[in-house]
């Protein structure tokens, strides 16, 4: 693989992982009214965003190719929508988790130490999940 493909692939993930995160952190402080919630969505995006800094991320935007990649929505059809709170939750809890497992194999290539920290956050994001579906059932019954 060379170097600016895998430095596009990780700053897609990083990008993924990042946006997924947000959702769920806005879903946590708007839609649950959570202060702990939303302050576990936020340690793990400032986690990520720690283990990112060291990664040379102004090499992985001059790698970007927004514009030709395959995987824009009108390149992928038509996106099915959420039809409740839980289903948002989980695709992007799931968008997270996936992303930070693609950051920990490919990382393992030229970043061995930012690889682990993103295996360790992946974890995290597995109970963080687990917690806003847990928070749901109280919402739902409004």
């Amino acid at each position: 693989m060379k170097r600016r493909e895998l430095f596009r692939l990780l700053d897609a993930n990083l990008n993924r992982a990042r946006e997924g995160l947000r959702v769920c952190e806005e879903a946590a402080r708007l839609f649950l009214d959570s202060p702990r919630l939303t302050r576990c969505c936020q340690r793990l995006r400032y986690d990520l965003e720690a283990a990112a800094r060291s990664l040379p991320t102004r090499e992985f935007l001059r790698a970007r190719d927004s514009r030709r990649d395959v995987g824009r929505p009108e390149e992928r059809g038509r996106v099915r929508p959420h039809r409740e709170v839980f289903d948002l939750l989980q695709a992007n809890g799931k968008r997270v988790q996936e992303a930070l497992r693609v950051l920990e194999e490919f990382g393992r290539l030229e970043f061995p130490t930012q690889s682990r920290r993103f295996g360790a956050l992946r974890f995290r994001a597995y109970t963080l999940e687990k917690e806003l579906a847990g928070a749901l059932p109280a919402v739902r019954h409004r």
